[in-house]
């Protein structure tokens, strides 16, 4: 008898797959899922919509990735497909080596993307969140999150890309009011990881705490992705069936408008960008005007 295993993180559909296919599949859960690695240096910088393309032009720049070396590709994700093509233009228009990737590209030019970003000739690639998962190319040393997802899992999968294999790897994320509801998780994933964590961004936590605001897919089972479809074997679950399948809530959590009002100052390195890497500040306010963000589709199928 031939045995199946599948072995987490698994996707909902390979789940449902399993259920309609196979009997008595075995499900291994490898590790915590939704941890990360300790060899991935992350950085959090306030920068407001408006100023995210100087920030990303003084973040390319910059001596610290200089000294990632000749050789260390950088991913910059972004949220939409128009945001791609856009963010494309504006950094061949600065003179930087850049391609880009997302779910409106045919198979041909996304390979032909991936494979002038995998030999270094366009060492560059700003991408969708087709590129959270399932790529795997060594030099990837810097990611950089122009956009935050929606929800903490997929920042995991995202900056997972780099520090794969035991490699040391950076990821920047620039972080605005449309990303309040990611506050909270990111501040637990930074501490459980041993990142520096900035002031502000604890603060701004704390402030969260304060006022009440629901955690994002909190469920009887408690922590932070207690309500993944795929952090699981579903069959154990309410509502899985014998053969591991069941329903999925939807993804996503609440989303809230307001501002917090107030400034959570630190140190920054000049007068474009907000923050340094050698220095434990951060800078940045926030707060005043009221902002929402819309629900991110899935990975598969990115705006």
């Amino acid at each position: 008898m031939i045995r199946f295993l599948l072995i987490e993180p698994t996707s909902p559909l390979l789940q449902l797959l399993a259920k309609e296919f196979l009997y008595r599949y075995i499900f291994l859960a490898i590790g915590r899922v939704g941890s990360t690695s300790e060899n991935i240096t992350q950085r959090i910088a306030w920068v407001d919509e408006q100023d995210k393309r100087s920030c990303l032009l003084d973040l390319l720049s910059s001596p610290s990735q200089e000294e990632l070396g000749d050789e260390a590709l950088t991913l910059v994700f972004v949220e939409t497909k128009k945001g791609a093509d856009q963010l494309e233009d504006f950094l061949h228009h600065h003179g930087y080596p850049v391609t880009s990737i997302h779910g409106d590209r045919t198979q041909k030019e996304r390979e032909e993307a991936l494979r002038r970003f995998r030999s270094g000739e366009t060492p560059i690639l700003v991408a969708t969140a087709v590129a959270a998962r399932g790529l795997d190319i060594p030099h990837v040393k810097h990611v950089i999150n122009f956009d935050l997802p929606s929800d903490v899992e997929e920042y995991v999968h995202r900056i997972g890309r780099t520090g794969r294999m035991g490699n040391l790897g950076l990821a920047t994320s620039f972080l605005n009011d449309k990303n309040r509801n990611l506050v909270r998780d990111l501040v637990e994933l930074i501490s459980e990881s041993k990142q520096e964590l900035p002031g502000w961004l604890e603060t701004m936590a704390s402030d969260a705490r304060s006022l009440g605001h629901a955690r994002r897919g909190k469920s009887s089972g408690g922590g932070r992705f207690s309500s993944a479809f795929g952090a699981r074997d579903y069959r154990t679950q309410a509502g899985g069936g014998s053969g591991g399948g069941g329903s999925s809530g939807p993804r996503g959590g609440r989303r809230d408008g307001g501002g917090y009002g107030n400034s959570y100052g630190g140190s920054g390195s000049g007068p474009n960008f907000p923050f340094s890497y050698n220095q434990p500040g951060y800078g940045g306010s926030y707060g005043g005007s009221s902002s929402q963000n819309s629900n991110a589709p899935d990975w598969w199928n990115d705006k």
